[in-house]
């Protein structure tokens, strides 16, 4: 494959070019427009298979509509003109099926549905079972938007603005990353050329990503929230890939002189070390699909997606780019970047990180044990981590649907905004049975109120049970199961936001198992193939498992905690949002992944030259010392740039992958690297014999060695 590709970049790179070209428009048309495609509905975060889900299927099942209502008013009631507009509106929509609220019981409402103060109430809408939620909010929300004094909120309006922020937040993050990784990117490269390529790479991935994305959903719903990450990682990616590939191809020309020779030594090495990456990263993107909920699988479909694209256009691309610019892809530079250049290229042995990783091989067990009790510092807050879900708190204050939640939830003595709702099959005629059962749930500990259970057909009862604290409350979501045991009449399944809190966690712990085991075998195959070694793996799995361990700690102190929220621009929840965890957990294990495959690739390329054990490290380090370290700044801001998100989970996502980067890429690779290659010594390289004979037969190899490594 790589002697395919070195030839199709050496033969034809300005056909190569063109077709790129040409492929970049039809793909920024096609997948451009893939945002107003993708789910937006407000069960991203849902098991739909989970007991939560099944009691609203049933009760939508029997009573044609919604269990709760999509969209919530909050109304001054001394305005009489939207006292009056307000429940016409949302009864005059088709789609909806009932309206409730508001100060009169025979209108479905009644004093629960006004404020403690008595000046404001609100009213509901429940949608018909078969109607598209998204659009009959949207519709509603603009028939409302002409009704002065009204604030409009409920699940349906708070996704919706949660949807709508995250593609201005993306926006505002590509505005901010591209400036500064251009800069940063000239910095690091020392030629304009050279910075313009990852930026040009990325930009090909983005689209291309895009692309594929839309053809993947349509067949299988693709949660709008993966586009935050295949223009975060597909930046980061790019840059990282880029770095490797421009950097081999500057020793190659300083090495063999420009020509067809240097951008295939360059492909036969970088490039396949590239390949390594893009399957560890695709790794941990494969290992979110074995989780249900649309959030995360759409997130594995995007990190699965955008580390392949990346790759692929690296290694189709760039070549063929370094085919036509040859030397000038060092072009536009100062004299003295020139030099330093040249002076990389041969890769001395006076560099910064070849003195730093020969130091730290000199005190090994000292520097292990503290580089480790450091990492294991960061990650013991992790130790009280708490969760909590999505919902209008996420929101940037001043949102109109925060503003309701708000209202509901202070002004209101039993909002039932988010009541526990519960399907029990049961004969209608069992009226006395089901009055009992809310009976005992009254008396339970933590429950505010229980209303009247419904007959909505022959054989189906709701009843609606309204929690004492609001419904991601720990207590409230304890209450869950404690509902969940009481012996109803007939089989019963627990729904609402809460239970559908407690069944996406449950569900999240499910999948677990088998995420890590993916991730853990598909990094152990990967590395094995790529060393000839069982050590290796081994020892990029604990040191995967500590990085991610501190990031986990960091954002547990911030987030979770509550520290910075003015700098950071954010209102704690007290917990972390449930699946970023899961998802951080993925794709910091696929990156740490990543770097580790750019450095064991050149240690094994110098020890394969002849290089002794520590010396071997050493040249590795420096070889990729400035470059990994430049790239986890870049991907730290290409990916960092989502910490200016309004919304929480977002921001998370960002701080937590930069922060995973910049630790692998210093306390991991500058102090334990090196210090456990020296302890280890040759039993680094160690595989069972059988192993080592299935290796000979199928491993990898990294391309040709270097004629020298005694400069």
């Amino acid at each position: 494959m790589f002697d395919a590709l070195s030839r199709l970049a050496t033969s034809r790179p300005g056909r190569v070019l063109a077709v790129t070209g040409f492929f970049f428009v039809v793909a920024a048309a096609l997948g451009g427009p893939v945002a107003g495609l993708l789910n937006s509905d407000n069960d991203s975060f849902s098991d739909t298979g989970a007991p939560s889900a099944t009691a609203m299927r049933q009760i939508e099942d029997a009573s044609g509509a919604a269990a709760t209502p999509a969209i919530l008013v909050v109304v001054d009631r001394s305005d009489e003109q939207a006292m009056r507009e307000v429940p016409q509106i949302l009864g005059d929509d088709p789609t909806v099926a009932r309206v409730i609220g508001g100060p009169d019981a025979a209108t479905g409402g009644g004093p629960a549905f006004v404020s403690t103060n008595g000046e404001k109430t609100y009213f509901g809408a429940l949608y018909k079972a078969d109607a598209d939620s998204d659009t009959t909010t949207e519709h509603l929300r603009d028939e409302l938007d002409d009704v002065d004094g009204v604030v409009v909120g409920g699940f349906g309006p708070a996704f919706q603005q949660v949807n709508h922020q995250v593609e201005s937040d993306l926006v505002t993050a590509e505005i901010i990353a591209f400036p500064l990784l251009f800069v940063f990117s000239l910095l690091v490269f020392r030629s304009a050329v050279s910075a313009l390529l990852p930026l040009l790479v990325g930009g090909l991935t983005i689209v291309s990503s895009l692309l594929v994305v839309r053809g993947i959903n349509e067949v299988l719903d693709v949660s709008i929230f993966a586009l935050n990450l295949i223009t975060g990682l597909g930046l980061g990616l790019s840059i990282d890939y880029s770095l490797f590939l421009v950097s081999r191809f500057r020793e190659e020309l300083d090495r063999v002189g420009p020509g067809a020779d240097a951008v295939r030594r360059t492909i036969m090495t970088a490039g396949r070390t590239v390949l390594y990456s893009a399957i560890t990263v695709a790794g941990a993107g494969l290992a979110l699909l074995v989780f249900p909920l649309r959030f995360l699988y759409s997130m594995g479909i995007g990190v699965t997606v955008v580390s392949l694209v990346a790759a692929a256009v690296s290694l189709i691309v760039l070549p063929a780019l370094f085919s036509v610019l040859g030397t000038r892809v060092n072009a536009l530079s100062l004299k003295r970047w020139q030099r330093a250049l040249h002076a990389e290229a041969r890769a001395e042995k006076s560099g910064f990180w070849y003195r730093m990783s020969t130091f730290v091989m000199r005190f090994p067990v000292g520097i292990a044990l503290v580089g480790t009790t450091l990492l294991l510092v960061l990650g013991a807050p992790f130790l009280g981590i708490k969760f909590t879900g999505v919902d209008a708190s996420v929101l940037p204050d001043g949102a109109e649907a925060k503003t309701a939640d708000t209202i509901l939830r202070t002004e209101f003595k039993d909002a039932d905004v988010s009541p526990f709702i519960i399907s029990v099959k049961a004969p209608a005629s069992d009226s006395a049975e089901m009055a009992t059962y809310a009976d005992e749930l009254s008396k339970l500990d933590g429950v505010a109120t229980v209303r009247e259970p419904r007959s909505l057909d022959a054989n189906t009862w709701q009843v609606d049970v309204l929690p004492a604290k609001p419904p991601l409350d720990e207590k409230t979501l304890d209450l869950v199961d404690t509902v969940r045991d009481v012996k109803a009449p007939g089989p019963a399944s627990v729904g609402g936001q809460s239970a559908e809190q407690v069944d996406q966690v449950a569900s999240i712990m499910d999948g677990i198992p088998a995420g890590i085991a993916i991730l853990a075998v598909l990094t152990f195959i990967t590395l094995f193939l790529m060393t000839g070694s069982i050590v290796l793996p081994l020892k990029a799995l604990v040191m995967n498992v500590l990085t991610i361990s501190a990031t986990f700690g960091i954002l547990v102190l911030i987030f979770q905690d509550g520290r910075f929220q003015g700098f950071l621009d954010y209102t704690s929840q007290g917990a972390l949002e449930s699946t970023q965890p899961v998802f951080l957990f993925a794709v910091v294990f696929g990156l740490s992944t990543d770097y580790a495959v750019f450095l064991l690739t050149r240690i094994k390329e110098a020890r394969d030259a002849g290089a002794g054990e520590r010396e071997s490290v050493a040249l590795g380090i420096q070889r990729t010392g400035r470059i990994v370290t430049a790239a986890a700044l870049l991907f730290a801001i290409a990916l960092g740039a989502f910490a200016t998100s309004q919304i929480i989970f977002i921001k998370e996502l960002g701080i937590g992958t930069a922060v995973a980067v910049l630790i692998d890429a210093t306390i991991v690779r500058a102090l334990l690297v090196p210090s456990l290659m020296a302890l280890l010594g040759r039993a680094n390289w160690w595989a069972p014999a059988p192993l080592r004979r299935l290796h000979q037969r199928i491993g990898l190899s990294e391309g040709e060695p270097e004629p020298a490594l005694t400069r």
